[in-house]
């Protein structure tokens, strides 16, 4: 990944399981993370935060490449994941570590955050109760739950298999990369269809 153009932005969106299997369905440059948001407590453990006492959100960590990843189109996916007005609950977990939340580490996140939140309401909805917050902290998960659903295909994930499935073949490529992207392709064909 370009790390010249690296950027992370937090996405709460319940257990962190399956929020962390959806975004690593999706092609393009990003890595993920399962881990502890905005905590009150340094390194809590997930023992910790399941107490409801260190103030964290189960989240995940997205580090992106900024130039050709387009965060609109991460967050429409994040939204189609949750329920954007259900309070400290998402599928089957309730507690305030499962709560909805955008943690962006930038002026311009933030920006696209809040316009998705108002993309939101403009389908209706009367309340949106998704976090929209600067990220003051993240701390890595224990090994045993980084990539927990891709090790154990089987395990409870409050995320559709039919949204998983679509995330797969989903692009999150800028339009203008995807274009470029699209000619190159398209060039080359061109080229090996004259050069035989």
């Amino acid at each position: 990944m370009d790390t010249i153009n690296s950027a992370r932005i937090v996405l709460a969106g319940g257990c962190f399981w399956g929020t962390q299997h959806l975004f690593r369905n999706l092609r393009g440059e990003l890595k993920t993370q399962a881990g502890y948001v905005n905590s009150e407590v340094a390194n809590p453990t997930y023992k910790e935060v399941c107490t409801g006492r260190t103030g964290a959100a189960e989240g995940v960590e997205i580090t992106y490449n900024a130039t050709t990843v387009d965060l609109d189109k991460l967050l429409d996916l994040y939204f189609e994941s949750i329920d954007p007005t259900s309070v400290d609950r998402q599928g089957n977990d309730r507690g305030p570590q499962y709560r909805t939340g955008i943690y962006y580490t930038s002026d311009s996140q933030r920006t696209t955050a809040l316009k998705a939140v108002g993309q939101q309401l403009k389908k209706g909805y009367s309340k949106i109760v998704v976090e929209v917050l600067p990220m003051k902290n993240f701390y890595p998960a224990e090994p045993e739950h980084q990539d927990y659903l891709f090790r154990n295909p089987d395990g409870y994930c409050h995320i559709s298999p039919h949204l998983l499935e679509k995330a797969r073949h989903t692009s999150i490529l800028k339009e203008e990369v995807k274009t470029k992207a699209e000619n190159a392709d398209t060039d080359f064909l061109h080229a090996i269809d004259e050069n035989g």
